[in-house]
């Protein structure tokens, strides 16, 4: 992130959401970023993931500066680099657990989706609920199916907003020593956006935004 700024205007005038915000992750780290609710943190996820554009700044990823790319172009890196787990889990309701984590597979051509995501749904303790739908399993299953979601391509960057934001404590400790654990097996590059100082402090890093201003 290099000096990107993101601002909104309307009748009254012009909002900056993020300041100057400039930082550098290094391969393999986890990196939480903190701050209150309307600090700017679930914005400074999307644009690192090239789904929000700033007003100012360049954002790189591996080097490939994300916004000198046209939309199709940031939306195929987005599929060969980065993975995402959500609050609200984001899982397609039609489709089956298995179906879920094979979608991004199969989107990238890949031949053995069903047997990679067989294999990783057993990675997270779902082997048995292959064919389940969102809608019967509970929230702790749905954002464990996300998880296997995101690494299944075993991507170079994992960006989690509130990961455990929609679970009670017990069920939320779980998912995120699933998600520690599956980041060092892969090696990824973590970087979470919480609330939840005791997630926090499991990082390497920690990064405050605070009116739209970054520190640490």
């Amino acid at each position: 992130m290099e000096h990107v700024v993101k601002s909104v205007s309307d009748s009254t005038g012009t909002l900056d959401i993020l300041r100057d915000i400039d930082f550098h992750v290094p391969r393999g780290q986890t990196l939480a970023i903190v701050g209150a609710s309307g600090s700017g943190k679930s914005t400074l996820l999307s644009i690192m993931a090239g789904l929000d554009t700033p007003t100012r700044g360049t954002v790189k990823i591996d080097g490939q500066d994300l916004f000198a790319l046209d939309e199709d172009a940031r939306a195929a890196l987005r599929a060969q680099k980065l993975g995402f787990v959500f609050q609200s889990f984001q899982l397609l309701a039609h489709l089956t657990a298995l179906e879920n984590v094979m979608l991004p597979l199969e989107l990238a051509g890949r031949k053995d989706a069903r047997k990679a995501a067989t294999e990783m749904l057993g990675r997270v303790g779902l082997g048995e609920r292959l064919g389940h739908y969102p809608k019967v399993l509970s929230g702790g299953e749905q954002q464990r199916v996300a998880l296997a979601r995101a690494f299944v391509v075993h991507p170079s960057v994992l960006l989690a907003d509130e990961p455990t934001g929609s679970l009670d404590y017990a069920t939320g400790e779980t998912v995120m020593e699933l998600m520690f654990a599956l980041n060092r097996e892969q090696g990824t590059t973590l970087v979470l956006v919480t609330h939840d100082q005791g997630i926090a402090a499991r990082c390497e890093r920690r990064i405050t935004i605070e009116a739209g201003k970054a520190s640490g």
